[in-house]
Formats: C-alpha cells, structure tokens, sequence
C-alpha cells in the first residue's frame, strides 16, 4: 500500500503543467484529489484522463479570496477530510523593473502571494482540528535567487518562503507539516501566460523551459519530498544551472550575483 493512498489532496492550479503532472501522480499512489482551477473545461479534461481516480473537481479563481470559506468547505466534504494542501495555482512575469507598473506587481503578489496565505488560513482550523496536516508550496528557484525581468515574481516566491517558514514553526505542535518546492526550468506553459510590463501575456516559450525537465518526472520529485516530509526541495534536473545557482547563492553569493549581471545586454 502507497504512503498516499486513500490521502486526500487538493491541487490548485491543477488544469495543466506541474499540477496537472502531480493529478495523475497522486492518484496513480492510490489517493482522492481535489482539483482546482478557474478553466472548468481543463479541469473536466484532466479528471477523465485521470483514468477512473477518485477526482473532484472544484472550481477556483485565485483572487476572489471571498469564495475560499465556501471553497474549502466543499472541498473537506468531497471526501470527508483534506491532508494535504498542495500550493500550486500561479502566474509568472517577464518585464523590466523600470518599465513595469504597480498593477503588475499587485496582480503578481495578489495570485502568487496573497492567494496561499488567504487559502492557508481557510483550511487552517481544519488541520488544527484533525491534529495532522500537510501544506506543499510550489515555489520557484526564483523564491531563493533574483534574476533579470523577474522582480515581481522573485518578490512573490521570495514572500512565499518567509510566510511558510513562519507557519512551520507555528504548526509543528499539531503534527501540521510544510514542504516548499522550488522548481528549476520545467517544461510547462508557464511563461505562455507570464505578464508583460503592460500586464499582457508574454505568449512565448522560452529555451530554457521549452528544454525543460517534464512536467511528470517533477511530479515525482515532489511526492518523493512530500513522502519524506522534507522541509525544502530543489526539483529539476540533477545538473542544471539552477541547481549549480542554489549552491552558488549560498556558498559564493558575489560570484553568483557577478554571473547575474552578465546577463544584462549593455
């Protein structure tokens, strides 16, 4: 028998990329899923090709925090409890500091940031009350390092880490757990649908994701950390850039910040 099996997770962000990938990859482990998105068709998508799983679908548009009482009851009695709490739902950014304006970075800290203390704090009381809980925090390598054309989106990630770090050492006397995930370059559409300084979506894929690491095998990585109740993982590539950044940030952060700079076109 699975550690996950009969767990009941729900996944935000769930109608495509990593959260779509970690669906299948709960389910597959034998567990009930809550998905959640705001594009119902993707999410009716995603459940029938969860191959007959225990899925419910839950609709769920990040910035109506009004909805997310309402929105957490219905997920606790799809299936009687939630366990796990999977942080995944988000957008990302591509845009100069110089040019962007405040809406931007309100709509980057709104989904990437506020979203997950306000849906935190919703389920909260129902993981106080059972005594056992898991939060996952889909983060970014961004939430650890800066680079070009990220600033609000480091700024959101970055913001991720502290509240989570805080709650963890908050929790852990009710057997409540927290594991924050940072990805490298993964191979979904995320930079698709990233904001340009003008809130328009970018619309283009990348290098560096478009030659990403699957979106299924990042899914696993995750359920190994969430099985090992590991308090913050890197996933992506075992050699990457990304994971030789991690290293470099915090053993030779000059080094690192030079190799940054390099990347700005004079």
């Amino acid at each position: 028998m699975s550690f996950f099996t009969n767990k009941v997770v729900w996944i935000t962000g769930a109608s495509s990329g990593i959260g779509e990938a970690l669906v299948y990859a709960f389910v597959r482990e034998g567990a009930k899923v809550v998905i959640s998105a705001r594009r119902t068709d993707e999410l009716a998508r995603v459940s029938q090709q969860a191959n007959g799983g225990n899925v419910y679908v839950l609709p769920l548009d990040l910035v109506q925090f009004d909805t997310f009482a309402a929105k957490t009851d219905e997920a606790i009695r799809a299936f009687g409890q939630v366990d796990i709490l999977v942080h995944n739902g988000g957008i990302s950014q591509r845009s100069w500091v110089a040019e962007t304006g405040m809406d931007v970075h309100r709509r980057l800290m709104e989904v990437d940031y506020f979203s997950y203390v306000a849906l935190t704090t919703a389920i909260l009381p129902h993981f106080q009350q059972r005594k056992t809980g898991h939060f996952v925090v889909i983060s970014s390598v961004m939430g650890k390092i800066g680079t070009p054309m990220r600033s609000a989106y480091a700024a959101a990630k970055h913001a991720l880490h502290g509240f989570f770090d805080c709650l963890r050492a908050e929790v852990w006397p009710d057997n409540i757990q927290v594991t924050i995930i940072c990805p490298g370059y993964i191979r979904t559409n995320v930079s698709m649908n990233a904001l340009t300084a003008t809130g328009e979506k970018l619309g283009a894929v990348g290098d560096d994701i478009g030659n990403g690491y699957p979106a299924n095998k990042t899914a696993d990585q995750i359920l190994a950390a969430v099985r090992g109740g590991k308090y913050e993982v890197f996933v992506g590539k075992k050699l990457s850039k990304e994971r030789l950044s991690l290293f470099m940030n915090r053993f030779f952060p000059t080094p690192l910040a030079n190799a940054v700079k390099k990347q700005i076109p004079k």
